[in-house]
């Protein structure tokens, strides 16, 4: 009761609310830049539920941004790094660890054992591969994205459009500027990971909008958030 105070005083998610939120079933696919402020969100709020899936291990360069890990979790696998910071946030929140890669093998059985699943990948052939498989197996998901000092939230319904319907293909490799290349504002993706948070809190509970049909495009140097609708 104590714990989650704040979450019951608030109007549409109340202990009603709460309720769902304890059983609800996540799998974030990543679990860096994006997935750290998301991972620790979800937590937070009383997500009951959480699959962490990532092959990586923590490195020191990730630790600009990554805030889940830290560096005394250097060579530590990301999965097992971020599972280690929830249980001492919320120990009522229950993690599954997926040490492994996002494949169209292991994708569709990893989907379907969840209520709703989150993008935080980092690689465009990855993010194709979670929208088809969510999409034909009927699961809801929120797309995220960040790159420099930019980012964009979208969120997938069964029916609605999804990010194939509005990117079409994965763009060739070496046609487009990558991390390494340009960098990330860790608080860029700071931002994008809660804003994912949020839309999974509101999908739910029920409460607010969802981000459905709209593409969020923030831009973080001008203090921009544009909305734009596709179909």
């Amino acid at each position: 009761m104590e714990r989650y105070e704040r979450n019951f005083a608030l109007e549409g998610i109340g202990h009603e609310g709460q309720e769902k939120l304890s059983k609800a079933r996540v799998l974030v696919i990543g679990a860096g830049g994006l997935g750290s402020p998301l991972l620790y969100y979800l937590a937070a709020v009383g997500i009951g539920n959480l699959g962490i899936i990532d092959h990586d291990i923590v490195e020191e360069s990730n630790l600009q941004r990554q805030i889940i890990h830290n560096t005394s979790n250097v060579g530590e696998s990301k999965v097992n790094s971020a599972a280690t910071k929830i249980a001492l946030l919320n120990p009522y929140c229950k993690v599954v660890q997926y040490n492994t890669y996002f494949t169209e093998t292991n994708g569709p059985e990893l989907v379907e054992a969840y209520d709703f699943v989150v993008d935080c990948c980092d690689t465009h052939a990855v993010k194709y591969l979670i929208n088809d498989i969510c999409v034909a197996s009927n699961v809801p998901y929120c797309h995220g994205a960040v790159l420099g000092y930019r980012g964009e939230v979208m969120t997938i319904l069964p029916g609605t459009a999804n990010y194939r319907t509005v990117f079409n293909e994965s763009p060739a490799e070496g046609t487009y500027d990558t991390a390494r290349e340009v960098g990330v504002l860790g608080s860029a993706a700071g931002i994008v990971g809660s804003i994912q948070a949020t839309e999974v809190i509101k999908y739910f509970t029920g409460v607010g909008e969802l981000l459905v049909n709209t593409l969020l495009l923030i831009d973080t140097l001008k203090m921009e958030f544009h909305k734009l609708k596709v179909k």
